[in-house]
């Protein structure tokens, strides 16, 4: 019951201020080109209140804590009054239109940022020096060493640019005095120095990360499991070319398919030698060597400017991401299971997964990144070109530009109606097969390096 509850509230948290901005959006830019907006509404019909009249729209709280809605004088009508949704110009309705997809755009940046700023989950690696500064060089360090802890204590620097660190590094089982490192193949120990001295080093000279692509899973009968990788293992180069986030594990294995390769891994502290031979033509959902990979990730804050840039790298990589799941799809890359939608349960089940993450954890970023999530999501599902979505209204639109003259409104109301009841149907169908699936849930700790 209790996680009913915590489900269903921050469902409607999330949904509601995503929906309210979406049709703010619509609202600031309908009242912009003239269009008047009847009503606007905090959450959806039946009224509760009327809170105030401005400027000609009724401002009003509504009972079902959903969102909101901007009422368009003669929206869904063959009204062409002045002031009306249709007498409009093509301008000013497409820019109307647009302006609640590009609100949740601009939503999705905004939590994605915050996320950087406050700590996401960034890949992270020890520090391979590639040059050394004097204060390196002071505490024995040489070019090519690698670090991998202090008095016992890991040393791992995030993959993404213009990030730091906000996770406290973790003990290593030994708790080994002094600078445990890898050199020339070899892991050795270097006399103790100061955490200060040590940081001074690494902020003076160039390093890049490593040891960050460690083993998840083996599969039965692969090249990796016959050659004795296992979970856990850390790859560090594969002959003797060091992995990085510019020359990855799958480019290394990749060029070496159908040829016997030597990787070097780190195992329990210590450089063990594991060689393989990967498959020219793995089986289907296996790559060459069997194995499944997963990143190293710490919690890493930004600055504002790359926090800024990173939500609208991240807003548009999950943009593409979405908009290529059709091919990938029809390529095989995903299995259909993988490519699913998610209704109001399964949505609800995420968002309360994600709430409970938040407040168990003491960190914003479950519930700050699934928004971001949801967001573009809403974004994107609302500029496809389906009958009663802003992305159908906005294909009237261009119809009518190229044709010269418009789709008569009921004609197009219609057919809105129509689009309406088949998405309709849909979501029930996704909800009911949500009801019999088991409960949709993100591993929030693995994901945020817990």
């Amino acid at each position: 019951m209790f996680d009913f509850l915590v489900n269903a509230i921050s469902f409607v948290l999330v949904l509601g201020v995503l929906v309210f901005f979406h049709e703010l959006g619509h609202y600031w830019v309908a009242r912009r080109n003239g269009i008047v907006v009847e009503e606007f509404g905090l959450g959806y019909p039946p009224r509760a209140a009327k809170l105030f009249r401005y400027d000609g729209t009724d401002f009003t709280l509504n009972w079902l804590p959903l969102g909101g809605f901007a009422r368009m004088k003669g929206e869904d009508a063959s009204d062409m009054s002045p002031g009306s949704f249709n007498a409009a110009s093509r301008g000013g309705r497409a820019a109307t239109l647009l302006a609640g997809p590009l609100m949740n755009f601009a939503l999705a940046i905004i939590f994605f940022a915050a996320t950087a700023m406050l700590g996401t989950p960034a890949s992270a690696g020890s520090p391979l020096f590639t040059t050394v500064s004097p204060a390196a060089a002071a505490l024995g360090l040489e070019a090519g060493d690698v670090l991998l802890a202090v008095d016992g204590a890991l040393v791992q620097v995030p993959v993404v640019a213009d990030a730091s660190l906000t996770m406290p590094t973790e003990p290593t089982p030994d708790g080994a005095p002094g600078l445990t490192i890898i050199r020339n193949g070899v892991v050795m120990t270097l006399p103790g120095a100061d955490a200060n001295a040590v940081q001074h080093a690494l902020d003076s000279s160039t390093i890049t990360p490593v040891l960050m692509t460690q083993v998840e899973g083996v599969a039965e009968g692969s090249p990796a499991q016959l050659a004795g990788l296992a979970p856990g293992d850390i790859v560090y180069a594969v002959d003797g070319i060091v992995v990085t986030p510019e020359v990855t594990l799958n480019m290394l294995v990749d060029e070496r398919r159908g040829q016997s390769l030597t990787m070097t891994v780190l195992r329990n502290g210590e450089l063990v030698a594991i060689t393989a031979t990967p498959r020219a033509e793995p089986p289907p959902g296996q790559g060459a060597l069997g194995v499944n990979i997963g990143s190293i990730n710490r919690m890493a804050n930004m600055n504002l400017a790359p926090a800024l840039w990173y939500g609208v790298t991240s807003t548009g990589d999950y943009a593409l991401t979405v908009l290529s799941l059709p091919m990938l799809l029809f390529q095989g890359r995903i299995s259909p299971d993988e490519a699913q939608l998610s209704g109001p349960i399964g949505i609800a089940q995420m968002v309360g997964g994600a709430m409970s993450a938040s407040l168990s954890g003491g960190m914003l970023f479950p519930i700050l990144y699934l928004s971001a999530v949801l967001s573009a999501s809403l974004a994107i599902m609302n500029l496809l070109p389906l009958p009663a979505l802003d992305g159908g209204r906005l294909l009237f639109i261009l119809i009518e530009t190229i044709r010269g003259q418009r789709v008569s409104p009921e004609r197009e109301g219609m057919i809105h109606m129509i689009g309406f009841m088949l998405l309709l149907g849909l979501m029930l169908l996704i909800t009911v097969r949500d009801l019999s699936s088991a409960p949709q849930a993100i591993d929030w700790a693995r994901l945020t390096g817990q």
